[in-house]
């Protein structure tokens, strides 16, 4: 990779940070339910990746391990995220 690709990359990662954070500080809380529900989509999208990253015939390979731990962490996030959903969409169900 040459530095010219890496200043991009990391002018990429940034940018989308910054852009990421301001864009969630905007939301008013109702919508926070809809918005988690997309984002547990998209991580559904990452384990795709990382299954695709971790199977790599060379099994020494820095990518493989890295791939492994984006599918544990991706995961977690997804699991995680549809709970929280489950809990808040409860809250708003009538009691018996």
């Amino acid at each position: 990779m040459s530095v010219e690709s890496f200043i991009i990359l990391v002018y990429i990662l940034i940018l989308a940070s910054f852009l990421g954070f301001e864009l969630i500080t905007k939301v008013p809380p109702t919508l926070h339910t809809p918005l988690m529900s997309g984002s547990n989509a998209i991580s559904g999208i990452t384990i795709v990746g990382a299954i695709i990253a971790s199977n790599i015939v060379d099994y020494g390979s820095i990518s493989k391990w890295i791939g492994m731990a984006a599918l544990v962490l991706a995961t977690i996030n997804v699991v995680g995220g549809y709970t929280v959903t489950d809990r808040m969409l409860n809250m708003f169900k009538k009691k018996k």
